[in-house]
């Protein structure tokens, strides 16, 4: 089942661009978010983002899968 991802604009203090579901605690407001597509899998999702922002990862709440650092 394909969910929909978002990947926050501002950076983590160790400079990663988090991918999460709008579901997720831990969500970016509106206003600081891009919306990404709706994908199979979190893995999909972080390379969508990484066109964007190379330095992106999974939230290790809503994406765990995909969450490296």
């Amino acid at each position: 089942m394909k969910k929909k991802y978002y990947v926050n604009n501002n950076a983590q203090l160790n400079g990663d661009h988090e991918v999460h579901v709008p579901t997720c605690e831990y969500y970016p407001m509106m206003y600081s978010q891009t919306y990404l597509g709706e994908f199979e899998t979190c893995q999909a999702a972080v390379r969508e983002a990484k066109k964007r922002y190379q330095k992106s990862n999974g939230c290790i709440y809503c994406c765990a899968p995909c969450h490296t650092s």
